[in-house]
């Protein structure tokens, strides 16, 4: 037990919620991860959230000063705008039902501008500017790190990559209910493809483990890569940037991902950027709701 102050952390996500207490260095102390249970509905994860939030502060002590919440999407007061497919998260008023519990000050925001935010505090892209995240998991984003400050946009969405047209010849974009460059070469979409390729259920990870010996693995993998690669490469060339870092859990075949990036990088942008991998992997996120409770 201690009596020291500790911030509360809460990631939530498609399939996990990753609740963590840190000091006011940004430390973690204790961490804790529970099922999403998407198809139960949005109250009934941020309730059980909550409950072993209590359940943390109550077992291991400190002085509660601060919550920092992020999810996928735009989180604001009263929704949640582009929000992931758990029902009735859309309509989720986060911070408020946070609010209700904690009196102390609360912090929400968008979950891979968070983990740009720890990247830049405490990891890959410290004394980089501009810098820039790029989160490739189930589905994939980015986030701009402009002098010191993660750059939301006019209405939160910088940086939303996923909605990338494909080709100047693409009918389907926002307004049709997609996220063209997502579903094409996120994780989930990979995962679908290849299931339809091989007539069994195959994910991003077990697919890139494939690409190594099969052919038709391969195949899709290298062409997914290499979209992929020319819309990081445009993004570089956009903003100048000095460093960008790759997280998720694509990142877990960095040996392939990465290579294919940088060579990209090397070919296409006048002054490449530096290109490193993340320096946190599963706690990105969580730590930066740490680092947003901690005032940015």
């Amino acid at each position: 037990m201690t009596t020291d102050e500790v911030i509360l952390g809460i990631d939530f996500g498609g399939t996990k919620v990753a609740l963590g207490l840190a000091d006011r260095d940004g430390k973690l102390l204790h961490t804790h991860r529970l099922d999403t249970d998407a198809e139960a509905g949005a109250e009934q994860v941020v309730s059980r959230a909550l409950s072993r939030a209590d359940a943390l502060l109550a077992e291991f002590g400190g002085r509660l000063s601060a919550v920092g919440v992020v999810s996928p999407g735009i989180v604001l007061d009263d929704r949640i705008l582009l929000a992931p497919n758990v029902p009735g998260w859309e309509s989720l008023r986060l911070r408020e039902l946070v609010a209700a519990r904690y009196s102390v000050p609360i912090a929400v925001g968008t979950d891979v501008k968070a983990a740009a935010l720890a990247e830049w505090k405490w990891g890959a892209l410290a004394g980089a500017d501009p810098a820039v995240f790029v989160s490739l998991g189930t589905g994939i984003g980015a986030a701009l790190v402009v002098g010191g400050r993660v750059l939301g946009g006019a209405h939160g969405a910088a940086g939303e990559l996923g909605y990338n047209l494909r080709s100047p010849f693409g009918t389907e974009g926002f307004a049709s209910g997609a996220a063209p460059l997502e579903e094409a070469v996120g994780g989930k979409g990979l995962g679908d493809r290849a299931s339809a390729l091989f007539g069994r259920p195959v994910g991003a990870g077990e697919l890139f483990g494939l690409a190594r010996d099969n052919a038709q693995a391969k195949e899709l993998v290298t062409a997914a890569l290499d979209e992929l690669s020319m819309h990081v490469a445009n993004l570089a060339i956009l903003i100048d940037a000095e460093r960008i870092a790759v997280g998720g859990g694509m990142v877990r075949s960095g040996e392939v991902v990465l290579p294919v990036l940088r060579d990209r990088l090397a070919h296409a942008v006048p002054f490449p950027p530096e290109l490193v991998m993340a320096t946190f992997d599963q706690e990105g996120a969580l730590l930066g709701a740490i680092a947003l409770a901690l005032g940015g």
